[in-house]
């Protein structure tokens, strides 16, 4: 039997069972940059310490009200895995929390973040730190912390997951819903920048079985400069900054929001609504209202190659709106123009009506999308 040398007889150390800590340390120095680029008012300290500081009484508030929310980009990862597209993601993970703490009239603060991976590479992750950290700054939060775990054989060679963790506040007078939304209230609608980061399961199923390449051109659009993927993958709408400004030049004017993620515009819209009301929405406004032409192109498509009926598609994506607000009939203008004002797109899709029956949501008109 031969002798082992001296180096089989080495202790094993944690790079050999596949984490590697000056990889996360190298990470952590490399977003530094990344970090500050988000700093606010209220923050204190910098990246690398057990937990974030932050000031809220240097935010401003006298009566304030915090609000959570955290929430992850879903099976929208599996594409960019895919397609090596990694900027974008980043950007979702930071919307789908900071849209809904808006919703509740709360301004958003501070963000955190969790990356999980089987083996660290630190390309990839800080390309996915550069799209929380432009999301952060689209809503004017800071990025103050987050974990980044290395966990050999919990993942595929080359995915991730992403979690996000957003708290901000609202003055206690004005938080939403309001307890005055009525019967003639109006619906206003933001459009969506495309799919955001709902429904992804059944849009690559679409894909896969559709045989479609996701590096190749859209087909039903020849005009749309990037890939298949690219369209599929483009960020979710902050929507925090053009809200707030609106509210804080209209007073009481919007009595409610909803962010329109999982579950469309049939789900998410009965969140805020009173239990004696229903909403009626003009599909032909949404039709007409929505300006994306790129954005009708994809849901038209969808529609078509998974053959999904109108009410499914409703009750799946976003069909193009991205938030909806309820509004006092009487300053519905004056809100639509604040809007405007802030640099926001905004169309009335319908208005509240008295709830008859089981639905709170009723739909006129008919779900079409440009081709």
């Amino acid at each position: 039997m031969n002798e082992k040398t001296d180096s089989s007889k080495r202790g094993l150390t944690y790079a050999d069972s596949g984490v590697d800590i000056d990889a996360g340390n190298d990470f952590v120095a490399a977003i530094k940059p990344l970090v500050k680029s988000t700093r606010r008012k209220g923050v204190m300290g910098a990246i690398g310490g057990f937990g974030g500081l932050f000031d809220l009484r240097a935010t401003g508030f006298d009566d304030p009200v915090l609000v959570a929310a955290n929430d992850g980009v879903g099976t929208k990862l599996k594409l960019a895995f895919e397609t090596g597209i990694h900027h974008t993601v980043g950007v979702d993970l930071v919307a789908m929390c900071v849209n809904d703490l808006v919703v509740q009239g709360a301004e958003p603060l501070f963000f955190l973040d969790y990356f999980a991976t089987g083996r660290l590479e630190t390309g990839v992750a800080q390309e996915v730190v550069q799209g929380i950290a432009r999301g952060c700054r689209q809503a004017g939060c800071a990025l103050i912390g987050g974990e980044t775990a290395e966990m050999p054989g919990m993942y595929a060679k080359g995915e991730y997951d992403l979690a996000g963790f957003a708290v901000g506040a609202v003055e206690r007078s004005l938080l939403l819903p309001q307890n005055n939304i009525g019967k003639g209230d109006i619906v206003v609608a933001l459009p969506s920048g495309g799919l955001h980061s709902n429904g992804f399961s059944l849009v690559r199923k679409i894909v896969e079985t559709g045989g479609h390449d996701l590096n190749g051109p859209f087909a039903r659009y020849p005009d749309y400069p990037g890939s298949l993927g690219e369209l599929l993958l483009a960020p979710t709408r902050i929507y925090v900054r053009a809200l707030l400004a609106a509210r804080q030049n209209t007073g009481k004017a919007i009595k409610a929001m909803a962010h329109i993620t999982g579950g469309g515009l049939s789900e998410n819209i009965p969140r805020v609504l009173p239990d004696d009301l229903a909403v009626n929405i003009d599909l032909d406004k949404l039709n007409h209202g929505n300006t994306s032409i790129v954005g009708q192109s994809l849901f038209g498509w969808l529609a078509d190659e998974g053959g999904i009926a109108a009410e499914e598609m409703l009750r799946t994506f976003n069909c193009g709106v991205g938030m909806v607000l309820i509004v006092d009939h009487h300053h519905s203008d004056n809100v639509m123009k604040a809007l405007a004002d802030a640099g926001e797109t905004s169309f009335v899709l319908g208005e509240l009506i008295p709830r008859q029956g089981e639905s709170p949501v009723c739909y006129s008109g008919r779900l079409e999308f440009a081709i």
